[in-house]
């Protein structure tokens, strides 16, 4: 990701891109020409405003440290931090120093899934009754150090969460590995929302077949949204009477019309980025972010989805009354 931010970061009005931190070097030229150092002292000793951490998810806490301690803002990329713990140090460094902090969530800018969150605050589904999201592709052989519980399901947990307004209570999980690495490479995940909404998660390395696909089902119809297009179509409950006695009683629904949405397509990387140097400005709004609090909800709900695989049972993840009170 860092050479995808790197492009964006050269080219953003109001931001100067002044140094890359790769211990590596830059080899390939992802750099777009910056100075690359080798260390986060070293960029931090040039006075930048903020800086953007995609590096191996375990070195997300020692690097954010050092910037918060510094008094640099930071755009953490997902997931927040390789544990709960770590994810609850980092927002106590920045918070506590009332920093602006973000974590690269990047599905919340995805035109189909802003659309379709406007959609359900609308009240245009009716009552919610379940979210399905399948999330599947190639193994990716930049990720070593976590499964895809952590690299790609805490996608379909955030999103869940923020396209809904509600919070998970509680998961129950399966894990597979069948790539001969340490870490999980499928997962199947089914769990429950605060106002009893039925959550159903497939994510997967292993399928030849690239597919990003979120579908929310409730009484008036459902809605697909397919982030890899940014497509979001809507597939209404038909509204045809039956003469048929024996099925006047049965509350069920027919096939009605389908809607594919008009939607301005940006790309998703750019408006996180705009969004992220509005707030370290002060001319935009901390709501338009995925707060360093968010990211820590994502990945204590993605440890009970691991936990849930490891035990074999359901497991309670209703979160704490301060952890409410902040989202």
């Amino acid at each position: 990701m860092g050479r995808h931010h790197a492009r964006v970061l050269s080219g953003l009005d109001g931001v100067e891109l002044v140094a890359v931190v790769d211990p590596a070097g830059d080899p390939g030229g992802a750099a777009r020409g910056v100075p690359v150092v080798a260390t986060v002292a070293e960029l931090i000793a040039r006075g930048v405003d903020y800086a953007v951490i995609a590096c191996p998810t375990a070195l997300h806490e020692p690097i954010g440290l050092e910037l918060a301690e510094a008094g640099v803002c930071a755009l953490i990329e997902k997931p927040l931090a390789h544990s709960v713990a770590a994810a609850a140090r980092l927002v106590e460094a920045f918070e506590s120093r009332g920093l602006v902090a973000g974590v690269g969530h990047i599905e919340r800018y995805n035109p189909a899934l802003q659309s379709l969150r406007k959609r359900l605050e609308a009240g245009e589904l009716g009552e919610v009754f379940q979210v399905v999201t399948r999330r599947q592709g190639p193994f990716p052989h930049r990720i070593a150090d976590v499964g895809v519980v952590k690299d790609l399901a805490t996608h379909d947990i955030d999103l869940t969460g923020w396209v809904t307004g509600r919070d998970y209570v509680s998961v129950a999980a399966r894990t597979v590995s069948k790539s001969g690495r340490p870490h999980e490479d499928m997962v199947a995940v089914v769990g429950e929302l605060s106002d009893g909404t039925m959550v159903n998660h497939l994510v997967n390395w292993l399928s030849p077949l690239k597919e990003r696909s979120t579908v929310v089902t409730g009484d008036r119809g459902c809605f697909v949204a397919d982030t890899l297009t940014a497509d979001l179509t809507f597939y209404a409950n038909g509204a045809v009477d039956t003469e048929w006695e024996a099925l006047r009683a049965f509350r069920g629904v027919a096939e009605g019309d389908m809607v594919r949405y008009a939607i301005a397509k940006r790309e998703p990387l750019q408006v996180e980025h705009e969004k992220f140097r509005d707030a370290v400005l002060g001319v935009g709004s901390m709501a338009d972010l995925v707060t360093l609090r968010q990211g820590l909800r994502t990945v204590e709900v993605s440890a009970a989805v691991l936990e849930s695989a490891e035990r074999g049972l359901t497991v309670d993840c209703a979160p704490a009354r301060d952890t409410v009170a902040a989202h």
